[in-house]
This record gives structure tokens, C-alpha cells and sequence, in this order.
């Protein structure tokens, strides 16, 4: 799709810039007329602007030869991006006031395309013709629908399906939208497993608690949570964030409602500070790394180590929150109780 006023971007949603990056939008607090994003592929015309490691594999969007970087989440191959991006394409960086840090944020006008991932899959569901990938792809969405109750439009197909750029080897990336849908399809994969109809395909440890990723007639799947939008409750600038120190703690959860999401939010209390005098305690650990999504439930006990920051509302009184991912490397939450994959 196009883009348009009134796109509302949401995380996960991916953009094809008017250069031919590649972009996936981070979170749900934009600036006006921008999205708050980071680079997943980079034009192999550009690639050798950029001083990043990349795969030996090729991708094709319509005329387009696309790179992927190696490791292009670390903190370093981050600072090389917002270095390229602010010697030769500064418009794509954006010196953000509200949070205090240099971040990638793409002008509306510079956008080609959008791909949503429920605009993607009910693209697929209309064709009549149909690889192989793309096939199970719609298959797997229409069993866990069933499976699930979960309505076919509250899925959304992201990755390389969505952009027709897939190949042998590639997984089926799946998007689920709404919390408690989410956990209705959660408990529904859980059945299926149990069924013997999927199977669950973890590839780091912490992957056994999120039991996210699977294996559909062989192929490998994950699924992830992305906000309706009357779950979005806040808009960019109604609070500030200032860093303020480093921080690890040992905590409970008391809240995971929003612990599937990009960022994911886990309300807490009981906090053990573990390095060093106890200082300001945050009532929120909030990871804007992926992987630390959905990692622990109501009445568990995590570590995590992060950013403590200090939130400013606009209207309500100031808190304290830490931040896993904030730039720093080493940042992490580890669940304390066992919910491995039996």
C-alpha cells in the first residue's frame, strides 16, 4: 500500500524507502509525519557505504538487490548505520527531544510502500495461485484461526513472504494482532503440539520459554503480537525519558499484559537491587529487544539488567522505569522460573 496521513504505523509494519532500504517499524510512539524504524536491508548499490559484514545471500524486491547485515542489532553496527545515514541520507535521522537519543525515524516522504502484515495476508488469501511457501502460509493462519477462534483478519504475515522475496529455507513469520488474541492463539498452538499437528522449534534457549517459534509440516514458523489500534494508549510526546544509570535488579512480575508486544512491558514490584545501593525503584521493566518478549507471566520472578530511566508524564506524577536495550551491550532479562517446553 501506499502511504498516506493516515497510515498509522505499528509495529512490525515493514517500508520500502524511496533509495530502497528496507525498513521495519519499531513500537507505536511516532513523531508526526515519521516512523520510528530500523534498517533490516540495504540496496547493494549502498552497501558499500556501510563498513557491516554481510550475508552471502541476495534478495529481490522488483528491481532491487538487497543485502541483509550479519549481526545488525549490536551496538556498534548500530552507531556505523546512524553514522552513514547522517553523512549521506540525513533524512532518516532524527535527533529525538523526548527521549534524548539519535534514533532512525523515516519522513512519511520518503516512503515508496508500505506492507502492513494483515494487508500482506489477505493479499494471499485473494490469490489464486499460490508457491508452495506461500500455500502453507495460509494454511498454518486458517489452522490456528480455527484452532483459535481468532478471527482471519486479526493475522498478518510479515518477513520475506510478505515482500514476495522468500526462497527454500525460508520461515513463515506470522503476526497476531491483540493481546488477548494472542493468548487465545498461544493456547491453541499449545493444544496442537500436544496433538502431535505442530511441533515446537526452539533455536536459543529463552526460545523454550516464549514458545514462539514451531515447525508446520516441516517448515519453521514464529508468531508474534502486534497491537490493535485501540490498544495503543499513548502517543508520542506525552511523556519524556532521560537515561539515568545502569541497572540490574531481581523483581517479580505483577502485570503482563503488554509483555507480548515490541517494546514489552512487565509491571513489577519487590525489587533487589543487584549492583550496587539501592536507588530509585523502577515499577516497569520494558524491553525494546525482541527477543525478550513474552519471556515471563504474572508471579514470576525475573533478572534483568538495563537503562533505569526516569518517565515524565504530561499529566501525572514522574516514575521510574529500566530499560532492557537501551544501547548498552549486555542487556537482558532472564526469567527465574522454569516454564520450559516440556
Amino acid at each position: 500500500m501506499k502511504t498516506s496521513s493516515k497510515w498509522l504505523p505499528r509495529d512490525g509494519d515493514v517500508i520500502l524507502s524511496r533509495e530502497g532500504f528496507i525498513f521495519y517499524v519499531f513500537g507505536y510512539e511516532h513523531p508526526p509525519g515519521r516512523a520510528l524504524a530500523f534498517l533490516k536491508y540495504i540496496p547493494e548499490a549502498f552497501s558499500e557505504l556501510f563498513p557491516l559484514d554481510f550475508l552471502d545471500v541476495r534478495w529481490r524486491l522488483g528491481d532491487i538487490v538487497l543485502l541483509r547485515p550479519k549481526n545488525l542489532y549490536t551496538p556498534r553496527n548500530y552507531r556505523s548505520i546512524i553514522g552513514v545515514f547522517r553523512e549521506h541520507f540525513p533524512h532518516y535521522v532524527y535527533d529525538c527531544p523526548i527521549n534524548g537519543k539519535t534514533v532512525i525515524c523515516v519522513p512519511f516522504s520518503h516512503i515508496s510502500r508500505v506492507f502492513p502484515p494483515d494487508a500482506c495476508l489477505q493479499s494471499l488469501l485473494r490469490s489464486g495461485s499460490l508457491d508452495r511457501l506461500q500455500s502453507l502460509a495460509v494454511g498454518l493462519v486458517r489452522l490456528l484461526s480455527e484452532a483459535s477462534g481468532v478471527a482471519l483478519d486479526d493475522f498478518g504475515v510479515h518477513g520475506s513472504i510478505a515482500l514476495g522475496m522468500h526462497r527454500r529455507g525460508s520461515d513463515i513469520d506470522l503476526v497476531v494482532y491483540g493481546a488477548e488474541n494472542f493468548r487465545r492463539v498461544e493456547k491453541a498452538v499449545s493444544r496442537l503440539v500436544d496433538e502431535g499437528v505442530l511441533a515446537y522449534a526452539p533455536k536459543l534457549p529463552i526460545d523454550a520459554v516464549r514458545r514462539h517459534r514451531g515447525l508446520y509440516r516441516g517448515v519453521p514458523f514464529v508468531y508474534n503480537a502486534v497491537r490493535k489500534p485501540e490498544e495503543i494508549r499513548t502517543c508520542y510526546g506525552d511523556s519524556t525519558y532521560r537515561a539515568l544509570h545502569p541497572m540490574r535488579v531481581r523483581c517479580r512480575v505483577v502485570g503482563d499484559g503488554e509483555a507480548m508486544f515490541r517494546p514489552a512491558v512487565y509491571q513489577v514490584d519487590s525489587v533487589e537491587t543487584l549492583n550496587g545501593a539501592a536507588s530509585e525503584e523502577p515499577r516497569e521493566v520494558v524491553s525494546m529487544i525482541g527477543l525478550f518478549r513474552n519471556v515471563a507471566r504474572i508471579g514470576d520472578w525475573i533478572e534483568a539488567s538495563g537503562m533505569l530511566e526516569r518517565v515524565s508524564p504530561r499529566t501525572g506524577r514522574p516514575y521510574y522505569r529500566l530499560v532492557v536495550g537501551s544501547g548498552r551491550p549486555g542487556e537482558y532479562i532472564r526469567p527465574l522460573t522454569d516454564r520450559a517446553v516440556r
